[in-house]
């Protein structure tokens, strides 16, 4: 009786529990379905040919990082440095093919030769050297970074043309990027299901000891393990720097977390000894349709932190959830498993194409607003200099009746491609861009010439692209002014420090040539210092409490913004605006009472809300096709505590 009962009901929740397998076992592409019929379902640009292709070259970079770092992380390591190897390999590329007239084919060689030998000292580290895997890719991390700066000088270089081309089309509709990400994924794939050293993998992340015991060289193995990431780093650096036509230094800052992130969202267990190619690749993908929906459906970037935060919180807690239920592991299985995988991918296919085409008929005869669409793509909301061009921008796109969608690139230029791509393939009436960098904003804004969108660059030109109108200050010319207002305050004579922007940004190379214009007219003024502080407040305090250590008597300081301005004021406390006069760049509020209070001697506003103002009126002229002017030129003011209180920034 008892056996019967059992039977009885083991039977009778038969159903329940094989759904509850089928989940549990591809959690991560279920979520991916619910995301697409969800974006399908909440925007109506979502689901079209054009947006679909910006998301698969969206996830492209993402996916072959998280390709490399799925081996280590199969193998229960970890790998902190892929963003910065990506960004060292390209640059090396660049600069050798470019500044050293390498042949191109040898300059890709040698930029795959950079990611082999970061990803073998990673290995050598944490093999031999017995460092913890966090640690040594944490090393590599900064080391690589540096390095990457010092090649470049801290500057964009162009990337070859013949290499650019990785960045296209083929036939004008397929993105290259994608074909690549493709490529890669196979690669992956084979590597682990198919030979020896994706079986090593498995092992050492199943039980180190036990696969040593057994006669794997486990150390030798895991050089080869950490050279394979740095070669899918190196590749993605590549892919990357064609698609902005140029090496920057800066680029793929943080995206060694977005990598960690696919690879655990696929499948993968931090543990080790789980994971797959196609489950990283649904990982990436879930990464770029939340990133591209959000955008569409314009959530603050903010805000999509947030989300993507607990989009993997969740996905780590799946994965625990799974494990405690003795689910499948989500390996390279052999015999049956492959054809059931296969059947499931299938199934999951025509239950989305089902689903999504419902969902479509909830936009079909849906009225589109009458307001013409503007989107205003800012490098960065975490400025006070950049909300204010946001605030006057909102003001005026209220006035005039625009429908405004704002998004913030964090001072990513590839984040920043992104979202131009996103507002073009929306069919945006037309687009603003404040470019992270002049260089790398070229193609995404060629891209929306070439579909007739009018675009307005503001505060900073863009290259190799035509704009229909430059809103801007000129920071060269603003660079002049501050370098003369401080030499003048200190009578042509006296030993000053200059805090420089964040390296690699047009801001920063510009108003440094400002300071350098300037301070040539006097001969008296002896520069004792130059350091970076990263247009960011906090390290403007800790750069000039450091220089303050080695140069206690300086006289003067320029920071080419307000921001740093303010934390060399704070770090020199009671002998700013005494011994020591400052000056900053931008005109912020909070720099503009630091002049009334008299700490801070000098601001060089722009007058960041008018660029704004003047910039969504431009747009919304060159939309109904009215005459716009080439350049208009906002000019900035020197502000002191005489004229402070009649400035309106």
């Amino acid at each position: 009786m008892a056996a019967d009962t059992l039977k009885s009901t083991t039977g009778a929740g038969g159903g329940a529990a094989a759904v509850r397998r089928l989940l549990l076992d591809n959690g991560a592409l279920t979520a991916l379905i619910v995301l697409v019929v969800a974006m399908s379902a909440l925007s109506g640009d979502f689901l079209t040919t054009d947006n679909l292709l910006n998301v698969g070259v969206q996830a492209a970079v993402t996916a072959i990082l998280a390709f490399g770092v799925t081996f280590v992380i199969v193998s229960a390591g970890i790998d902190l440095s892929v963003g910065s190897v990506a960004a060292l390999s390209a640059t090396v590329l660049a600069w050798s093919a470019t500044s050293h007239g390498v042949p191109v084919v040898l300059a890709v060689v040698l930029a795959a030769a950079t990611g082999i030998a970061a990803g073998l000292v990673n290995g050598f580290l944490i093999a031999y050297g017995k460092l913890p895997p966090f640690i040594a890719t944490l090393a590599m991390l900064s080391v690589a970074r540096g390095l990457s700066l010092v090649i470049s000088e801290g500057s964009p270089i162009a990337f070859p043309d013949s290499v650019s081309h990785l960045g296209d089309t083929l036939g004008g509709w397929l993105p290259v990027p994608v074909l690549v990400m493709v490529v890669m994924g196979l690669i992956a794939a084979f590597v682990l299901g198919r030979t020896y050293i994706g079986r090593s993998m498995y092992a050492i992340g199943g039980n180190e000891e036990a696969a040593r015991l057994s006669g794997l060289r486990v150390r030798k193995q895991k050089l080869a393990i950490y050279a394979l990431s740095g070669v899918f780093a190196a590749a993605a650096g590549v892919v990357l720097a064609s698609r902005l036509s140029s090496a920057q230094p800066q680029a793929a800052d943080g995206y060694e977390l977005d990598a960690i992130a696919a690879v655990v969202i696929g499948g993968a267990s931090l543990a080790g000894g789980t994971g797959k190619a196609s489950g990283t690749l649904i990982g990436a993908l879930i990464l770029a349709v939340l990133r591209n929906g959000l955008n569409l459906l314009s959530v603050s970037a903010f805000w999509q932190q947030v989300v993507i935060g607990v989009v993997i919180a969740l996905a780590v807690l799946l994965d625990t959830v799974r494990r405690k239920a003795g689910a499948t592991p989500v390996t390279t299985g052999a015999g049956g498993g492959k054809g059931r995988q296969a059947a499931t991918y299938g199934l999951a296919a025509v239950v989305t194409v089902a689903v999504v085409g419902a969902t479509s008929f909830l936009h079909d005869g849906s009225s589109s607003t009458s307001n013409p669409k503007v989107g205003l793509a800012l490098s960065t909301l975490n400025n006070p200099f950049f909300v204010q061009i946001q605030s006057g921008a909102r003001a005026e796109a209220k006035r005039l009746g625009v429908d405004l969608t704002v998004t913030d690139a964090q001072n990513d230029a590839s984040q920043q491609a992104n979202q131009l791509q996103n507002f073009t393939s929306s069919g945006y009436d037309s687009i603003i861009v404040n470019p992270v960098d002049s260089d790398a904003a070229g193609p995404a804004v060629r891209a929306a010439g070439k579909a007739r969108i009018p675009v307005v660059a503001v505060d900073r030109g863009v290259n190799k692209a035509t704009t229909d109108t430059l809103v801007a200050s000129d920071n060269v010319a603003g660079g002049e002014l501050a370098a003369r207002t401080v030499a003048e305050k200190l009578g042509g004579t006296g030993r000053i420090v200059i805090l420089q922007g964040q390296a690699g940004t047009s801001a920063a190379r510009e108003r440094a040539e400002g300071f350098a214009k300037g301070l040539k007219a006097f001969p008296g003024i002896r520069v004792l210092a130059q350091q970076p502080a990263d247009f960011d407040r906090t390290k403007g305090l800790d750069v000039m409490s450091n220089l303050l250590q080695a140069h206690p008597d300086v006289q003067g300081v320029i920071a080419a913004n307000d921001e740093m301005a303010l934390g060399a004021v704070k770090a020199l406390g009671s002998k700013a605006g005494k011994s020591v006069q400052v000056v900053g760049f931008d005109g912020t509020p909070d720099g503009l009472t630091a002049v009334e209070n008299g700490t801070l001697y000098a601001s060089v506003a722009q007058q960041p809300s008018q660029l704004g103002r003047i910039a969504v009126d431009n747009a919304l002229k060159a939309f109904q096709g009215k005459k716009v002017a080439e350049t208009v030129k906002v000019p900035v003011k020197v502000v002191t505590k005489e004229n402070v209180a009649g400035f309106k920034g």
